[in-house]
């Protein structure tokens, strides 16, 4: 077997097989070289701080692509103009490479307005400087949404919401100062129903109740009676009750008169007016003096002799009674001083059993 490996025409054979490799892989690698120009590179050229236009002109001599990028708008810089390339100028690179252009745009970047209409000024300060919006002048507007956005305008022409203005820009903002007070309300009857619409807003109320005589909805009917009345007097954005119909007012007079008895209260005019005191709130109190505290006049109490007391008591206890008295006869007088000294003490006792009304204790009187 290995006589037959070493025979020539097997020799033969493999050197010519290894010939035909190699050229084929030295033909493969010269298409390359020459398909994809290897060792043949182009510098970057330096365009920084060239316009954009210049830029490409220069790119396009050079055989080299391009793409513009404008990230931001930096007003430091002129409008349209090339603040950075990559690759960085004097690289090498082949043929047919795209180079990145970062330039400067006119102007800043177009950004929507936020919704904010009807929502409280300070929640939409907050959004319009979220999304790079600066308030300008505030502009207060009559109206019953107090403290709410009405408008915002820009360079004086309103603006709706999502509307694209470019960064930064000044936008005023229109608020609501609250409804005004006592004014007067227009005269509808005769109009119709779209015209009275036109004229109810121009007068800061609004439309309520719309009822229709013949049951439609046609806003050419004629209005033949309001409530409130024209000429009263009322708040911003109190509704206005209509009337309306094809007939004439004449062929209406008693529904006229019907609802002239609902909706106009007569006001009796011979009753006095009532007249109301405001009292001031800081007012301070009034307190009246406490009435004189009048005292009872003292009673002097005669004091009975000590020697008369004794005198009495000696003859008490050394005498014997000679007379029994009964227990309902009353008290008599004794004799003598016995009788003179004991008128303080007997009064003394009185005054003291005076308020009881006691009945009084027996007493045995010596003779």
């Amino acid at each position: 077997m290995l006589k037959s490996l070493f025979n020539w025409k097997v020799l033969l054979n493999l050197v010519v097989a290894i010939g035909v490799f190699v050229g084929l892989v030295w033909l493969t690698f010269r298409w390359l070289e020459y398909h994809t120009n290897h060792g043949q590179e182009i510098p970057v050229p330096n365009i920084v701080n060239k316009s954009v236009q210049e830029a490409i002109k220069i790119l396009d001599d050079s055989g080299l692509e391009y793409e513009v990028d404008s990230p931001q708008y930096n007003p430091k810089y002129r409008p349209f103009q090339v603040l950075q390339v990559y690759p960085m100028p004097g690289s090498r690179v082949k043929d047919g490479r795209s180079i990145i252009l970062k330039v400067n745009p006119r102007t800043w970047a177009r950004v929507e307005v936020p919704d904010v209409i009807n929502k409280y000024s300070g929640l939409a300060f907050q959004r319009l400087e979220q999304v790079g919006l600066k308030v300008g002048d505030t502009i207060f507007e009559p109206s019953i949404q107090k403290d709410a956005v009405l408008r915002i305008l820009y360079k004086g022409t309103a603006v709706k919401p999502k509307t694209k203005l470019p960064r930064f820009s000044i936008v005023d903002v229109v608020i609501g100062s609250g409804p005004m007070r006592n004014i007067s309300i227009p005269n509808v009857v005769g109009l119709t129903i779209k015209e009275a619409r036109a004229v109810i807003a121009r007068s800061m109320f609004e439309v309520g109740l719309v009822e229709h005589e013949d049951g439609s909805k046609d806003e050419s009917d004629i209005i033949y009676y309001q409530d409130p009345a024209a000429g009263d007097v009322r708040d911003q954005g109190m509704q206005i009750d209509l009337w309306a119909s094809k007939k004439t007012p004449a062929e209406l007079s008693a529904k006229i008169e019907q609802l002239n008895s609902i909706y106009r209260m007569k006001v009796d005019t011979g009753l006095p007016p009532v007249h109301y005191e405001e009292v001031p709130t800081n007012q301070e109190p009034v307190y009246d003096a406490p009435p004189p505290v009048i005292q009872a006049p003292k009673r002097d109490n005669p004091k009975p002799s000590t020697d008369a007391t004794r005198s009495d008591v000696q003859k008490t206890t050394t005498a014997k009674p000679s007379v029994s008295v009964s227990e309902n006869k009353p008290k008599s007088t004794s004799s003598g001083s016995n009788s003179g000294n004991n008128t303080g003490s007997s009064n003394k006792s009185t005054t003291a059993q005076k308020p009881a009304e006691k009945p009084k204790a027996k007493k045995v009187v010596v003779e």
